[in-house]
């Protein structure tokens, strides 16, 4: 089975959202909205539309706009899809991010389980 098709078809069912634009077809008339309505089915196209948490990210970015919040949506569910973040990436990211922030992601990880390469 089709697993991105799979959760399209349950994701149009439960929430109403229309996931049958592509990303080619949502880049050329995307602007910022603040809803959930206007956002977050872009963010699943993109998470859809990608095969990788990286790719999800870059593709999110692409539609511009709230490129952070699109990016941080289509990540996310590409890291919940794909087993978590790459190491090379969680290695890059949490190196740019203060102690105090490293800490928490720590102290969660122990709590919850992470797979980011916190000691590292």
């Amino acid at each position: 089975m089709d697993r991105p098709r799979a959760i399209r078809r349950e994701i149009e069912a439960q929430l109403g959202y229309e996931l049958s634009r592509t990303l080619g077809d949502i880049r050329p008339s995307y602007e910022f909205d603040v809803t959930c309505q206007g956002s977050v089915p872009e963010a699943i196209t993109a998470f859809l539309e990608s095969d990788s948490v990286e790719s999800a990210v870059r593709l999110a970015i692409s539609l511009g706009s709230d490129a952070d919040t699109q990016a941080a949506i289509a990540g996310g569910i590409a890291e919940a899809f794909h087993g978590g973040v790459p190491d090379a990436i969680g290695v890059e990211v949490l190196a740019r991010l203060p102690h105090e922030f490293r800490d928490v992601i720590a102290e969660f990880g122990r709590r919850f389980g992470s797979r980011l390469p916190i000691n590292r």
